[in-house]
């Protein structure tokens, strides 16, 4: 961000110099411009550097020596809220429209609806234009990339329907899983010619265009109409008809100490790229909900860090280690998951302490969907995750709540998930934050 911001500064200050002539960049002039320009073009590497440097194959690269290969973990369900198949999400940062479309097939099946496998990348292409355009008008100060937050799966939702799988893949003929690298590193190009452009003169009125053709391009044309068991549907009318969750009735909320309790605040963290605003409980109210929102037979969807030693994806097992954890050795971490361990009790000052030292990081999305013990009797949420069914479990991890406590960056959930004394101390005055 603190280029970004550079950049910004640059560009603020050479605004009086430019030619305030329309500006009419096709998609090749806007290319060009950036090929031509070699110092800008560097800018822009650096730039697309800190929003691609946690891109999905890197950090499952990071986790793939956080294991045992003699792990000893048994579970029994407690509670098996019930989930759709497990995923794939391929090369392609967007874990947060997984674990946000699971939570919604999750949602129709609590309401005693068929569940539809719902279109991911549906929503991902909606969120990449919408976020195309914030990013140009707000000069590129804004992160750009595949990520995102669950907040935008209802955004989403709520703005432009929903489609099953079958109508809209965004696989090209012969892919079977995502890819967005090469979307990226032409759209990414474009989008800061733009912002370029933008400071010398007026764009034109279908600037948005060139994003479209290339979201287009790789993507898929989003379907105006489609056809579902024999009936034919609009986005919006499928998800009306036939999804039927109330946008409305979703509520995310995070932990932070340094804001206040019980009101909304913008959460600081990048992959926010709308600046939406969460509800800010204490982080033993975090969990509380989490539990009764599993005893109600409601899921929640989950976004925390898993770029940590003591996150296992492999052996499916995440908790927190009663060590310290600023110097866990290779001797150590060769034992972390061969069998169930103590964790280490979670403060606020602990648990904000990582989030303003950034070793807390908003780094994947997953889906909350039941109750388990090992055997030794400790309970574990169990989560289930959108790489396929490749590690210990088929996909699904066992995440203690001290975990949770530490490592979550938000939750979304029903708001009647929500216990009734939290629930009334949710006080809807103005937004803290930006």
């Amino acid at each position: 961000m603190l280029f970004i911001i550079f950049y910004r500064k640059i560009l603020r200050c050479n605004v009086s110099k430019c030619n305030k002539s329309l500006i009419v960049p096709t998609i090749s002039d806007i290319i060009l411009m950036a090929m031509k320009n070699k110092k800008m073009a560097l800018l822009f590497s650096v730039l697309s550097a800190g929003s691609m440097m946690f891109a999905q194959d890197d950090l499952i690269n990071k986790l793939k020596n956080n294991q045992s290969q003699n792990a000893n973990f048994k579970f029994t369900t407690v509670k098996d809220l019930g989930a759709t198949s497990v995923k794939n999400q391929g090369s392609s940062g967007t874990c947060w429209s997984y674990s946000g479309n699971s939570f919604l097939e999750s949602e129709m099946q609590r309401m005693g609806k068929k569940p539809v496998d719902l279109a991911e990348i549906f929503t991902a292409r909606n969120s990449y234009h919408d976020k195309a355009k914030l990013y140009v008008l707000n000069n590129g100060a804004i992160n750009w990339g595949d990520g995102g937050e669950l907040h935008d799966v209802i955004n989403m939702y709520k703005k432009y329907g929903a489609v099953p799988q079958d109508a809209y893949t965004g696989l090209k003929d012969g892919q079977t899983l995502n890819n967005f690298k090469e979307m990226q590193d032409k759209l990414k190009p474009v989008l800061d010619s733009l912002v370029q452009a933008s400071q010398k003169g007026k764009l034109t009125d279908n600037w948005m265009a060139s994003v479209d053709a290339i979201l287009d391009d790789y993507l898929g044309k989003v379907p105006a109409n489609f056809t579902y068991e024999g009936k034919s549907y609009t986005p919006k009318t499928f998800a009306k008809e036939v999804v039927g969750i109330n946008p409305e009735d979703y509520v995310e909320l995070s932990s932070y100490k340094d804001y206040p309790y019980y009101q909304k605040f913008v959460v600081p963290i990048p992959d926010n790229w709308s600046h939406d605003s969460d509800w800010n409980v204490p982080m033993k109210d975090m969990t509380a909900i989490i539990d009764n929102a599993i005893n109600k037979g409601y899921s929640i969807g989950w976004a925390t860090d898993v770029s940590e030693p003591y996150f296992s994806y492999k052996n499916g097992v995440a908790y927190v280690p009663d060590v310290d954890l600023n110097q866990i050795t290779p001797e150590v971490k060769k034992e972390l998951f061969t069998e169930p361990k103590k964790d280490k009790a979670i403060s606020e000052d602990m648990r904000q302490a990582a989030l303003n030292n950034l070793s807390t990081t908003d780094d994947h999305g997953m889906h909350i969907v039941g109750l388990a013990k090992d055997q030794s009797g400790k309970e574990y949420y169990m989560v289930k995750n959108s790489w396929g069914v490749t590690n210990d479990f088929e996909g699904y991890l066992y995440v203690t709540k001290p975990y949770v406590e530490y490592k979550s960056t938000a939750i979304l959930v029903h708001k009647n998930a929500i216990p009734k004394s939290i629930l009334k101390q949710l006080k809807p005055t103005k937004n803290i934050g930006l």
